[in-house]
């Protein structure tokens, strides 16, 4: 061997040396093992296998997806999931409080069903024909039973112009196909006034997103204006949202102290603390069995510090909190990173929040006796 080739593999073997120890370095600096690095190897071996030797086509940025996508669901937590670049898009624009969508609301209540609540005037899913206690049971043509609730969601949004098609089943009737063009649908997340021939006011808060508290405050304030002596807020078929708009809200209703805490996997506890000190307003609040995440957050911190009677149903029970790691492809993760507890100290995951006065809508209602119950529930504060 020659002095000049002796000199080329000992730079090769040394590059390659520094190059292994560099990324065991960083590997265990980040808190691997032995064991994980073996796992990391097994991956990547396993990927440049299927990549070299499988007869079809291989599109690597979708076999790492998909790698993705199973690493969450191996997790079995529903809220746990991979999200494709449109999924990740169609999450911000819902946090903005706009999306492309057909216009209706969804009830997950039953497991694996579901079920439209409500749809929207002058929006696709009205013109397309829908109709409220509608059942979608697939989206284009994927069974709804196969999908966690949040995958629904995403697939029956998307971009504004694009179609969707939904077979729904409506009762004495056969299953049908609807196919939809969605368009933007913006959504006032905290709407209301005060209530005719009442001095009751009444907020619906639909979701919580970043405008959320701003609106609230705003409707809030303008019935304060007009003289209301008490408030009912209804929460419900409220799925959750944004903690930092919960908490924006608490901080104008929840008298003075704890709101919520959150509890980390390390057992790290934050909690969240109002600063409300003026004098409150006899508050009633409306949940159901969709009424989840921060909806619970916010309905448990006014049960717990008795500033607010509950009326309705049990809420769905969703006690757990999510954070958004990008994977810079425009894709990314949303992660179960902590439990939240009310301020006694419970965590509802999975259980939900029992209201104060309980009252079922029926199947065909004619009026909406939930609420009507709760004014009852509020002219019974003002007669105390």
């Amino acid at each position: 061997m020659n002095q000049k080739l002796k000199y080329v593999l000992v730079a090769i073997v040394t590059m390659l040396v520094t190059v292994v120890m560099m990324t065991s370095l960083i590997f265990f600096a980040l808190g691997g093992t032995v064991e994980k690095a073996a796992d990391m190897v097994r991956f990547i071996a396993a990927v440049r296998f299927v990549e070299e030797k499988f007869v079809g086509d291989v599109n690597s940025e979708v076999l790492i997806n998909g790698s993705f996508d199973g690493l969450m669901k191996s997790l079995g937590d529903k809220y746990s999931v991979y999200l494709d670049e449109e999924k990740f898009h169609q999450l911000s624009d819902m946090n903005q409080g706009s999306f492309g969508g057909i216009g209706v609301v969804m009830s997950f209540a039953e497991p694996g069903h579901c079920r439209i609540m409500s749809v929207m005037d002058n929006a696709p899913g009205k013109e397309a024909g829908l109709e409220a206690n509608d059942e979608i049971i697939a989206i284009e043509g994927v069974p709804v039973s196969s999908l966690q609730p949040e995958e629904v969601v995403l697939r029956v949004r998307g971009h504004e112009g694009t179609p969707v098609v939904l077979t729904v089943r409506r009762e004495g009737q056969t299953d049908r196909d609807y196919t939809i063009i969605r368009s933007n649908i913006h959504i006032d997340t905290a709407v209301g006034d005060v209530l005719p021939d009442t001095e009751i006011g009444y907020i619906r808060i639909a979701s919580f997103s970043e405008n959320t508290a701003i609106e609230f405050e705003e409707a809030l304030k303008k019935q304060k204006a007009k003289g209301i002596k008490g408030l009912i807020i209804d929460l419900r078929a409220n799925p959750g949202g944004l903690i930092k708009s919960c908490v924006e809200i608490a901080n104008l209703v929840v008298p003075a102290g704890e709101i919520v805490s959150v509890v980390d996997k390390s057992g790290h506890k934050e909690v969240y603390q109002s600063a409300k000190t003026d004098e409150s307003i006899p508050i009633v609040v409306l949940i159901d069995n969709n009424s989840a995440s921060a909806s619970e957050i916010l309905a448990g911190a006014l049960k717990d510090r008795k500033a607010a009677t509950l009326v309705g149903v049990k809420s769905y029970g969703k006690g757990s909190v999510q954070t958004i790691l990008p994977l810079f492809k425009g894709d990314g993760i949303k992660l179960t990173v902590a439990k939240y507890y009310t301020p006694s100290g419970i965590s509802i995951d999975g259980v939900g929040i029992e209201p104060d006065v309980e009252i079922a809508m029926p199947e065909k209602p004619v009026t909406d006796i939930q609420l009507e119950k709760a004014i009852e529930v509020m002219k019974g504060k003002f007669n105390n």
